[in-house]
Parts: structure tokens; C-alpha cells; sequence
């Protein structure tokens, strides 16, 4: 069965996108008119390699099974889909015609899954004992999440790297690292069926006979996709600095010591959650992997562009440790360079 698939976010989305177009399912991506104009008019094409090869293939929308739409925030019917991917910054949520249609995907219920790095409130809402009252100063606006249903909301670890190089076009995005989307399950079931059968569909798809990397795998576990913000607070918000934002390879690497004691607080800030030691990517892995990550990472270019608002995992996980008794100094540090820089860019 094809589903039809609503993606908020045609940027880092459209990633997902041509991985359910490829599996035969329809797919919108949300998008500014302009962008929508465009990729209506001339597709997406995402670039990335296949294992063993060296060269960059290009997949075209055009070429693949299931049908993509791009549209406005204003000329959306959220009745009509089966599934919400959550693809956008957390900042753009609070933007008053992106609100207006997540009041409607919340009231229709439609199953959402978040591929932001900063976990919607309605998801940490699903984490025994965790009290979220207190985690509404990480969000640019807590509100936006009041209406949705938890049962309803699962997150899903955005792992793989991708970009739009500078000089290209809005509908083109480029693959860095191929790693695979991880996602919690659903508590209501009929969402959990949509969600696996969406993971069995990206799975069995081949081009030319070869494996494509950056699947769709699905855990039983609400927490294995909290094992990004170890990788998050050790190298993405670490690029911000209080001058030029630096390579998350830099970031990792400049103090490989330091960086190891951060990325073992917040794994261990996991499991005091709940998660299983076994849900954590092992430093080594995550140090090795950054090498290859020679380009600051989002949040940074961001901030060096004069953004006024980013997302706060930062925030989110020194918060989530003070209400457990416990801090890091070195993410302290992290927070007060990332908001002087975020001031900065207000005054």
C-alpha cells in the first residue's frame, strides 16, 4: 500500500523524501512558495555513493515511483496524508502559518515523526519521570506542541549528514555521511504499522542491484534516538565559537579528551533517563565519523549568518541534568557562547 507522506521542510526533508519516493510512496514537501514553484517544476535530486563507490550518483525525483508535490504552508490540507515527517528547524514551528497547520495535523492526529535534532515536547512527554515542565525555556515556544497526542509523536534520529552546496540550486541536496535514520516506535498502533511499513519499503530498495545507504530503521526503544545529542552537545554546538565557527572536526578533535568527557556525560544523562548503555554510539565510532565532517555544522552557519533563534539541545540537555542534580562545566560553557553569539545577532 502507497501512503501519502507530509514532509514540513523541503531542505534536510527532502532526504527522507526521495528515500519514500524510491519505496513508492507520495510525498509533499512544505516548503516557501518559491522553493515549491521550483521543485514542482523541476523535481528534487539528492546526491550521495553507494558502498564501494566513489563517485556521486544523483537521484531525480522524476525518475522514481512514487508521486512528489511541493506546496505553501497556506495550501495545505492536513486531512489528506497518512504521516508527518517533522523536518524543519524548531524556531520555524513558532512562525504563525507553520503553527496554523501543526494545530491541524494535531487535531486530525495524524502519526508525526521528528527528524529535527531538538525532540518536540510532546515526544519527551513519552520518558517516564522526566518532568517537562521545566524544558519550555529550550524552546523558542513550548506551546506550539500543547495540542499534539504523544501516542502520536515519535522521534527519529536525524544521523545522516547532508547540504545544499552554496551554489547550487534549493531542489539539490548532497550527502556527507549515509548513516541511517533511527526512530523510536509509536505508541498507537495503527502508526506503528505506517511506520515499519515504511522501514520494510526503504529497505528492500535497489539501484542497479547495490544496497542504498540511509535507511529508515525503527526501535522498540524510545531512546535510541537520544543518542544524537552526545554527538550534538560534543561537535554540532561546539562549532560555535566566539569568533569564526569552526569544522565539527575541529570541534571533536581539537580536545579529544574534553571531547570525550562531554560525550560521556550526556550518554550517561541518557541512562539515567532510562536508556540502555547499549543504545549510546561508542565515542571511538562518533570521533572516527567526525573526521569526515569537515564543514561546521548547521546550527553554527546559522549563527555565523545572524540567525536570532536556533534549536537548543544545549539548553534542553543542561536543563534535563539540573533537574537530575547533576551539570557538566564544559556545557555550560557551550550555552554561554552560544547565547552571547544568538544576543549578538538580536542587538
Amino acid at each position: 500500500m502507497a501512503y501519502n507522506c507530509l514532509i514540513l521542510g523541503a531542505s534536510y526533508g527532502s532526504l527522507l523524501g526521495t528515500k519514500l519516493l524510491m519505496a513508492g510512496h507520495d510525498v509533499t514537501l512544505v516548503c516557501r512558495q518559491r522553493t515549491a514553484d521550483l521543485i514542482n517544476s523541476e523535481g528534487t535530486k539528492v546526491r550521495l555513493k553507494l558502498r564501494g563507490e566513489n563517485e556521486l550518483r544523483t537521484i531525480d525525483s522524476k525518475d522514481l515511483p512514487g508521486k512528489l508535490n511541493a506546496c505553501s504552508p497556506q495550501n495545505l490540507i492536513a486531512s489528506d496524508y497518512d504521516i508527518v515527517g517533522l523536518a524543519m528547524q524548531e524556531p520555524q514551528y513558532a512562525h504563525h502559518t507553520i503553527r496554523t497547520v501543526m494545530i491541524r495535523i494535531a487535531e486530525e492526529k495524524i502519526p508525526c515523526v521528528s527528524i529535527m535534532n531538538m525532540p518536540p515536547l510532546t515526544f519527551l512527554k513519552r520518558i517516564p519521570g522526566l518532568n517537562t515542565s521545566s524544558l519550555g525555556a529550550s524552546y523558542t515556544d513550548p506551546t506550539v506542541w500543547d495540542r499534539f497526542d504523544p501516542d502520536f509523536m515519535t522521534l527519529c534520529s536525524p544521523d545522516p549528514q547532508a547540504f545544499r552546496p552554496p551554489e547550487e540550486q534549493a531542489n539539490i541536496l548532497q550527502v556527507g555521511l549515509p548513516t541511517n535514520f533511527k526512530a523510536a516506535q509509536f505508541e498507537n498502533l495503527q502508526a506503528n504499522k505506517i511506520l515499519k511499513q515504511l522501514e520494510e519499503d526503504i529497505s528492500a530498495v535497489k539501484i542497479d542491484g547495490k544496497d542504498v545507504p540511509v535507511k529508515l530503521r525503527v526501535f522498540d526503544s524510545i531512546y535510541v534516538p537520544l543518542a544524537k545529542w552526545s554527538m550534538l552537545l560534543t561537535g554540532n554546538y561546539r562549532c560555535i565559537t566566539s569568533s569564526e565557527p569552526r569544522s565539527i572536526c575541529d570541534a571533536v578533535h581539537s580536545d579529544l579528551s574534553k571531547s570525550q568527557s562531554i560525550y560521556e556525560f550526556v550518554d550517561k544523562l541518557a541512562q539515567r533517563l532510562g536508556a540502555d548503555p547499549s543504545d549510546a554510539v561508542p565515542f571511538e565510532k562518533y570521533a572516527n565519523a567526525a573526521e569526515s565532517l569537515l564543514n561546521p555544522s548547521s546550527a553554527a552557519r546559522s549563527v555565523a549568518a545572524g540567525a536570532p533563534f536556533i534549536e537548543r539541545v544545549d539548553v534542553l540537555v543542561q536543563l534535563i541534568a539540573r533537574d537530575l542534580g547533576l551539570s557538566n562545566a564544559h556545557i555550560d560553557e557551550t550555552v554561554k557562547i552560544v547565547d552571547a553569539q544568538l544576543e549578538a545577532n538580536v542587538l
